[in-house]
């Protein structure tokens, strides 16, 4: 059985591929890396601070390594 269509109506839209993102979602990736690499940064700090090895508080305090 074969169909003839006769007439299509249709509304196409197209986007740039440069546009997929709108400016929110792009902002809330931005912040959320972000966020990450500030806690990662923290974290290798602290671990920094764990892993030092000091003549006591004394050299912590004047800043000493």
């Amino acid at each position: 059985m074969d169909v003839e269509i006769h007439e299509v109506v249709a509304t196409v839209r197209s986007v740039s591929g440069d546009s997929l993102l709108s400016q929110r979602t792009l902002k809330t990736i931005v912040e959320t890396v972000l966020k990450a690499v500030r806690a990662e940064r923290e974290s290798e700090t602290r671990q920094g601070t764990d892993r030092r090895i000091t003549n006591g508080a004394r050299d912590e305090q004047e800043g000493e390594d």
